[in-house]
């Protein structure tokens, strides 16, 4: 599969996502889904992300999520969406070693 043929697939993966959420009494707003190579570098450099970020490639999405009115902030409160999302084939934050709940990715070449 080609980079585009991944960055096309991914939008309709969201939508699902998004779809899911709404289903299950959740609220979303946008959180980063285009970074910057330098925003990447700086991320990296302060320990906050990845030089090779997925976002770069507009293979990944931050999600902030809401329930009757309330941000909610922690990784466990996205593992309803997080376990959604893997069982369409995407990559949550939520397991990374240092875990980042609000991302949803999709892998590329061993990025996740």
């Amino acid at each position: 599969m080609t980079l585009g043929e991944r960055q096309r697939q991914f939008p309709p993966m969201v939508a699902s996502l998004i779809e899911f959420a709404y289903a299950n009494g959740y609220a979303l707003t946008f959180g980063e889904a285009l970074r910057t190579q330098a925003q990447a570098e700086a991320n990296a450099k302060s320990g906050s992300g990845i030089v090779h970020s997925l976002h770069l490639l507009r293979l990944a999405i931050d999600l902030n999520l809401f329930k009757d009115g309330l941000y909610l902030t922690k990784t466990s409160d996205h593992e309803p969406l997080g376990i959604y999302w893997e069982s369409i084939g995407g990559t949550w934050g939520g397991r990374f070693s240092k875990p980042d709940g609000n991302h949803y990715s999709l892998e590329w070449q061993g990025v996740k």
